[in-house]
């Protein structure tokens, strides 16, 4: 499965972003899908991931309240919706597809990856 992730930008702190990864060559419904981020000199790190039908999301304590993943396996996307942005929030962020049958955070979980998309966060 290959995946494109977009909606990357420059937004000031306390704005919203909403990425989008878009997956071709198999239907998302087959995987557990995630997003995760990487600051400069630091290492990548999970933001929220979601299972193959939805029903079952996680997210990493520092974006949980503010954060939203979802999908929709019809339009094989997978949707990051980001509100109440922080400076520290800024990083690119990866969207990724695994063969875990469960929501997870944990990249060993993750067998595809898309390219980044880059959210800058001034204040």
């Amino acid at each position: 499965v290959q995946l494109q992730a977009s909606g990357g930008g420059l937004v000031q702190a306390g704005g919203s972003l909403r990425l989008s990864c878009a997956a071709s060559g198999r239907t998302v419904s087959s995987y557990c899908m995630g997003w995760f981020r990487q600051a400069p000199g630091k290492e990548r790190e999970a933001v929220a991931g979601i299972n193959r039908s939805g029903s079952s999301t996680v997210y990493a304590a520092s974006v949980k309240g503010r954060f939203t993943i979802s999908r929709d396996n019809i339009k094989n996307t997978v949707s990051l919706q980001m509100n109440s942005l922080k400076d520290e929030d800024t990083a690119v962020y990866y969207c990724a597809a695994g063969s875990a049958p469960w929501a997870s955070r944990n990249q060993n979980d993750y067998d595809y990856w898309g390219q980044g998309t880059q959210v800058t966060v001034s204040s």
